[in-house]
Formats: structure tokens, C-alpha cells, sequence
């Protein structure tokens, strides 16, 4: 497989692999509300679980981290490692590669919206929009919401297709 073709095939199947909702958000104040305690931003999340080690690493290799512990608020539709793990044989090992950063920091991008997306405002806009509600991600291309048999279900601009596994990860 060349390399262009590991690379649509990795955005296909990243993308096609959404699994997890997670925001990062503000600081919050304690219950003193004299001192402030930071919220675990995305990154930090996403090394919590268990189920993200690929797409930490992929974050970093891109050069991400910064941008993904600010203050957001942003949503990331995050692949886990078990979806990473259904791309073809070597394809994140290519991506990784510090020649590849500006296509992995693009495939990452694809799976990040600006702004805090709660499940219920979601749900809510896929109802008030006729069954489907479509949003922009940071790479500048379109998702599609929709539900199906009771679940969130997202759509790339190429017809790939995940459901959402697990929602308001803070």
C-alpha cells in the first residue's frame, strides 16, 4: 500500500472509528470557592482511560498536546485504541512519523468540534433539525449526526459511519 493510500485509509478508518465524547473545560473552583482546581483537560483524560493510549500517542506525535490542554472548551470524538487497531498493518506507525505530522495532525483535527457538545444537545438538535444535525470539526470538514435505534450515530463526509460509545466525558 502506498503511502497516500495508507493515509486516506487512515482517515477513513479513524474517522469511521469514533468512540468517545470528552470536553475539556475551565478551571472550576472548589467547594471553599477560594482556590481554584483545574479540570482534567482532554489529554490527560484520554491517558486515564485505558482505551486511548494510540490516540495519546497520536496527539503528541502531531503536537497537539498544548492546543488540546488549553481551555477549550473543545469536543473530541476520540477513537479508541481497539478502532486504531482496525487500520491496516503499520498505517500509525507511518503516521507517527515526523515527516507525517501536518496529514496526522489533519486525520486528529477531523475528530475535534470547538465548544462543549453535550449528548442531550445533541440529541436536541438532531431532533429540531429533522433526524440529522450536521456541525463542523476543527479540520474544517462536516460531520452528520443522526440516531439510530436509540443511539448517536456519526457520519464523515465520505459515508463512514460510528456510534457513540460513551458521552460527557469531562
Amino acid at each position: 500500500m502506498t503511502i497516500t493510500k495508507t493515509f486516506r485509509a487512515a482517515a477513513l478508518a479513524a474517522t469511521a472509528a469514533l468512540a468517545t465524547v470528552a470536553t475539556a473545560t475551565p478551571a472550576v473552583a472548589n467547594h471553599h470557592k477560594m482556590q481554584k482546581k483545574a479540570a482534567a483537560n482532554i489529554v490527560e483524560t484520554a491517558m486515564s482511560t485505558g482505551v486511548h493510549g494510540t490516540l495519546v500517542a497520536a496527539v503528541k506525535a502531531a503536537g497537539l498536546v498544548e492546543t488540546l490542554s488549553g481551555p477549550g472548551p473543545f469536543t473530541v470524538f476520540a477513537p479508541t485504541d481497539a478502532a486504531f487497531a482496525k487500520l491496516p498493518a503499520g498505517t500509525v506507525d507511518t503516521l507517527v512519523k515526523p515527516e507525517n505530522k501536518a496529514t496526522l495532525t489533519k486525520i486528529l483535527t477531523y475528530h475535534v468540534v470547538a465548544g462543549k457538545v453535550k449528548a442531550s444537545d445533541l440529541i436536541s438538535a438532531i431532533g429540531k433539525n429533522g433526524g440529522s444535525y450536521s456541525f463542523d470539526t476543527v479540520a474544517g470538514q462536516k460531520l452528520t449526526a443522526r440516531l439510530v435505534q436509540g443511539k448517536v450515530v456519526i457520519t464523515d463526509a465520505k459515508g463512514g459511519q460510528s456510534t457513540v460509545t460513551q458521552t460527557d466525558v469531562r
